[in-house]
């Protein structure tokens, strides 16, 4: 396995290859860290696809990583969905970048935990070439995780520093990512979420709910949408969850 560390235009990531194929086209997957980590953190699922010779990217998101603008905790999370739509943003220009190295073998695998997951399912709404997904403790519902993510800093007396008029705004531009919104998009493409029930910083039964609605749209091809549940987990994906997470992109992508 080779670790490159590179940058992509503004984007700092490390490329991920297995020995000898770094300038081979292969079946690729980009991969999202979570809110307040960084791409190194998510080298082991790198490391289970060039094992079974995948090519990955692992991108820093905005204000994190090698991009941090030193902003505190608080101001990060305030900043979150700019984030998150930055990324949705982002992949395009790194899928674009992959085809024109003719680095990629089919079409681009997406996914990635909590923020990441929650960046994975509105790629999933805005860009028909995603081939497979994985979503790792992520969310769709964009604009109820938005409000109750509102509510929840008001209620610990925080004043939101944005006008009721740019709040509408935000919720309006979420709204057009929202998966709850834009089912039909996911078009039957493989996808596959892990999360655990007992995760109280993105909750399980919305999620959940999201899947048993999607699933009704996979009707004739139950077995490209999958949802792993663990009873006990919280907000840390098991070893299990993510082996089969790795197992699912190498499927749908190189077999």
């Amino acid at each position: 396995m080779k670790v490159q560390r590179q940058i992509w235009g503004h984007i700092p990531l490390l490329h991920i290859t297995p020995d000898q194929d770094e300038q081979s086209a292969l079946p690729t997957v980009v991969f999202f860290h979570g809110h307040m980590s960084a791409k190194e953190h998510n080298l082991h699922y790198a490391y289970q696809l060039a094992e079974k010779g995948l090519r990955v990217i692992l991108p820093d998101a905005h204000l994190h990583g090698e991009r941090s603008e030193g902003l505190d905790d608080v101001q990060i999370s305030l900043r979150f969905w700019e984030i998150v739509l930055t990324s949705i943003e982002e992949l395009a220009f790194l899928h674009e970048e992959l085809h024109k190295q003719n680095l990629v073998v089919g079409e681009v695998g997406v996914g990635g935990t909590s923020m990441g997951g929650i960046t994975t399912m509105g790629a999933m709404t805005v860009y028909p070439w995603i081939q497979a997904a994985a979503v790792m403790m992520g969310a769709g519902n964009y604009v109820e995780l938005a409000q109750a993510q509102m509510s929840q800093y008001e209620s610990r007396g925080f004043q939101l520093p944005i006008s009721e008029e740019e709040r509408e705004k935000m919720l309006t531009t979420l709204a057009m990512f929202d998966s709850v919104k834009h089912q039909s998009k996911f078009n039957n493409r493989p996808i596959y979420f892990w999360h655990g029930e007992q995760d109280v910083t993105v909750p399980f039964e919305p999620t959940y709910r999201l899947f048993k609605e999607l699933k009704k749209q996979y009707e004739t091809v139950p077995e490209k949408i999958v949802f792993r549940r663990e009873r006990e987990a919280g907000h840390a994906v098991s070893r299990a969850g993510m082996l089969e997470a790795t197992d699912w992109f190498v499927k749908h992508l190189a077999e």
